[in-house]
């Protein structure tokens, strides 16, 4: 079943919701943009999209309310369906859990958890009624596998999106839609303090590839999940991290190897 060239990429204003979405627009889909703040950011993704000759549209969104599912139903009223949903928007924090207030808990699982949540069941609610299959991807963080000090909350909703992702391709299968994860490392964003060049110019010591990943190689593996090649994988998680989340066993066996030598 070919689901429609018809995307809905959230946080496309900047990092890699906007390389999803020029991406996306590369591969001939049309593609419906949210903003939650830098609008001048968001023309810039429009102008992206359209320079590769798709259409898009720009709609507000703010992932942590209760009505944040409806930016799918104006989205769709503008492309004209949906085939594809890539959950990107979220936000971080960095707070210790004995720290951490609930106001700000909530506000970060409200962002990253219950939105995504919310705009996933309304893009599969389209999707079931228009009996054309589709895809939605959401992403997630190495933190859906492994936790980092002062991210509980992160973690947490990360880790629950995840599951989410699971138990959505369990039930959605049916109806020809898959749902996955990809969980990016550490990549150049203004929201990792980078800019997009460094990720070739940084240099990390403790992750195998030596470097901070790129926002384009983020957004071709969430670009492969929505293509034809991937339309027999549902319920998986695609890890994007330059190899970061296998070093903890390499951490502990280079201390074992240090007390061997004392």
């Amino acid at each position: 079943m070919s689901h429609p060239r018809l995307a809905i990429v959230t946080g496309s204003d900047s990092g890699i919701g906007a390389a999803t979405a020029e991406l996306l627009a590369v591969e001939g889909y049309d593609v419906g943009l949210t903003c939650h703040h830098d609008v001048e950011a968001a023309r810039g993704t429009v102008e992206a999209v359209e320079a590769r000759g798709q259409r898009a549209f720009v709609e507000p969104f703010d992932a942590a309310t209760a009505t944040a599912g409806d930016v799918v139903d104006r989205l769709v009223e503008q492309l004209g369906g949906l085939g594809v949903l890539v959950n990107v928007a979220g936000t971080g924090h960095s707070d210790l859990a004995l720290d951490l207030s609930y106001d700000r808990w909530r506000e970060v699982m409200a962002t990253d958890l219950d939105g995504p949540f919310l705009v996933a069941q309304r893009a599969a609610q389209r999707m079931v009624d228009a009996g054309t299959g589709g895809r939605i991807i959401n992403v997630t963080s190495v933190h859906e596998h492994v936790p980092r000090v002062g991210s509980a909350a992160y973690c947490a909703a990360k880790a629950g999106l995840g599951m989410l992702t699971q138990v959505m391709a369990l039930e959605l299968g049916e109806h020809q839609i898959t749902v996955n994860s990809v969980a990016p490392g550490e990549i150049a964003t203004q929201m990792t303090g980078m800019d997009e060049a460094d990720a070739y110019h940084q240099e990390r010591p403790g992750n195998p590839l030596g470097r901070p990943g790129h926002v384009a190689e983020v957004a071709s593996v969430i670009a492969f999940l929505a293509s034809p090649r991937a339309a027999y994988v549902t319920g998986s998680s695609y890890t994007v991290d330059g190899g970061l989340t296998l070093m903890a066993a390499h951490g502990h066996d280079q201390e074992s190897a240090s007390w061997r030598e004392v």
